[in-house]
């Protein structure tokens, strides 16, 4: 059950109001969402919630006994910091139960300005050592950090021992092979930042163009994927079709074609969970703002069984379950522990 002592929280995605129902429904302690604009790392067309699904959810969220975390993540544009000030009063306003910052202005601003807010440092905020951690501490009173998908194990159990600030780590959904707040493949591609404006990949740059597969054994069309005229990827018939982001497309290097900067794959901790537990991480978060509530839904339900668990370690076993309700929603239907489980230092 949710809140147990010892077990980290679980926190999931909220892009939309049915989907922060279904998190809440199915066992998450928190949601996190954002703003419909600029300030806001998610901020595709159709996406987040407004003013009033955001009151809605909040109560509906706080009547159970869980949190809501305004994420307030891109960095402020030169001239226009009042826009993302305004956001974080806004999300005082509403009674969150924290907001999770990436900018160290906006940071000074949120402290100086509600004192009472808690404030969580966000994975674009790129803090990958214990120094980085205490010193926005110390200058802004973060109460939790949201790692970098970057760190073994080991690095983030040498975080934990080096710092008062509860720490999160993400445990299922899509990888980054950035260092999370420093991407510029899709900005080079486009002119915009995912860092800035707000959305990896923006909709309005991707093209889907069909062409005939010729001389093939396998009839139909062939799908390519272009990011502002940039050929991503091309999907031969009835392939399944992934979104266009730069870093997971399929290239041409000395000779070869495949996923030369990552596999489209998600993150999957359950096989290492105790592990999890046992060095301290006081949060797990749940990647996918942009995912339908089915998957929300799919994802909370299996992670919340794992955890409570978890609670007993000894009697600890990844059951079959879980791992088929995730491989559904996985990118690629393949699952990794990504650098938590790197064999080099």
């Amino acid at each position: 059950m949710p809140g147990m002592p010892g077990i980290p929280a679980l926190i999931c995605p909220a892009g939309s109001l049915p989907a922060l129902k279904a998190a809440v429904d199915h066992g998450a302690d928190a949601v996190y969402a954002g703003f419909r604009n600029a300030t806001n790392a998610r901020n595709f067309a159709g996406l987040n919630l407004d003013d009033r699904a955001l009151e809605t959810g909040i109560a509906y969220a706080h009547a159970r006994d869980r949190k809501v975390l305004i994420a307030i993540n891109t960095f402020a544009q030169p001239g226009r910091a009042a826009e993302w000030q305004r956001a974080v009063d806004a999300a005082a306003a509403l009674g969150v139960d924290a907001v999770i910052l990436a900018d160290i202005a906006l940071l000074d601003y949120a402290r100086q300005r509600h004192p009472d807010l808690p404030l969580h440092l966000s994975v674009q905020g790129s803090a990958t050592n214990y120094e980085a951690i205490n010193f926005c501490r110390r200058a802004f009173g973060i109460r939790r950090v949201v790692l970098p998908r970057v760190l073994t194990l080991a690095q983030v159990e040498h975080l934990i021992q080096n710092t008062e600030v509860e720490i999160e780590v993400f445990g299922f959904g899509s990888l980054c092979v950035m260092n999370e707040g420093r991407c510029w493949l899709s900005s080079y591609a486009t002119g915009e930042s995912p860092n800035t404006v707000g959305a990896c990949s923006p909709a309005k740059f991707v093209r889907w163009e069909k062409r005939p597969a010729k001389g093939e054994e396998t009839p139909g069309e062939h799908m390519d994927a272009r990011l502002n005229g940039i050929l991503i990827d091309t999907f031969a018939p009835r392939e399944s079709a992934g979104y266009p982001t730069l870093c997971k497309g399929r290239f041409a290097v000395q000779g070869d074609t495949y996923y030369a900067l990552e596999e489209p794959t998600s993150l999957n901790v359950l096989e290492v969970l105790p592990r999890i537990i046992e060095i301290g991480v006081a949060a797990i978060k749940v990647e996918g703002r942009q995912r339908s509530p089915a998957y929300v839904a799919q994802v909370t339900r299996a992670l919340r069984a794992a955890l409570d668990k978890a609670a007993n370690p000894t009697e600890y076993t990844v059951e079959a379950a879980w791992q088929t309700a995730l491989a559904k929603v996985s990118e690629g239907r393949q699952a990794t522990l990504g650098a938590y489980n790197r064999p080099w230092r």
